[in-house]
């Protein structure tokens, strides 16, 4: 999948919001509305409760509009930026520590594990730009894929299905399936022996 800015804050936020671009908000009085109640939610329901109550959860995400299939586990101390563009197929795990930065939609593919502080990482600035502004990627990890443990994925990048990122790496490009990698930024270190019965994302 080719890297595709899905939203500019050049072409919704109204230079006339602020003479100085740096100080210009990224995104609407609205979204930021309701991700400030998101927050409310996530800290006051979510944060505090009970790590066996995945099921509470992933209600709570619905709640705000993300899809996610069934037997998902989205442990107490991930962080979802907006819930809204979130689609997860069945039997996901994000755990602790975990965060999704999803300005833009954010796909997670059937039995996809983001192990401890992984980082998926949906936006940056157009820095060539004197406007700076925020670009976001609509982004997906594939069915069987695994974020190692405080492994980041930056904004664009594609995980391939049944691919592997290793403790601590960094992927700057798109990791191709059934393939481990390792490293900052990320190089292919080997295939990966291939899961049987692969189920498609819903």
């Amino acid at each position: 999948m080719a890297r595709e800015v899905h939203y500019n804050a050049a072409d919704h936020i109204s230079p006339e919001s602020a003479a100085d671009p740096y100080l210009r908000p990224a995104f609407s009085a609205s979204d930021r509305i309701r991700r400030l109640i998101w927050n409310i939610c996530w800290t006051v329901f979510y944060r505090f409760s009970p790590r066996p109550l995945h099921a509470w959860r992933a209600m709570l995400l619905r709640l705000f509009g993300a899809t996610i299939g069934p037997d998902c586990h989205f442990y107490p101390g991930s962080k979802i930026w907006a819930p809204w563009n979130l689609i997860c197929a069945d039997q996901v795990t994000a755990a602790d520590g975990v965060e999704i930065y999803n300005p833009a939609p954010l796909t997670l593919g059937s039995h996809a594990i983001l192990s401890q502080g992984a980082y998926l990482c949906g936006a940056t600035h157009d820095y060539d730009d004197p406007g700076f502004p925020l670009l976001a990627y609509a982004m997906q990890v594939g069915a069987y894929a695994w974020v190692c443990a405080r492994a980041s994925v930056a904004p664009g990048v594609q995980v391939g299905e049944g691919a592997v990122l290793g403790l601590g790496s960094v992927a700057t490009r798109n990791l191709e399936a059934w393939t481990v990698y390792a490293g900052a930024p990320a190089a292919k270190v080997k295939e990966r022996q291939r899961i049987l019965d692969v189920k498609a994302p819903s």
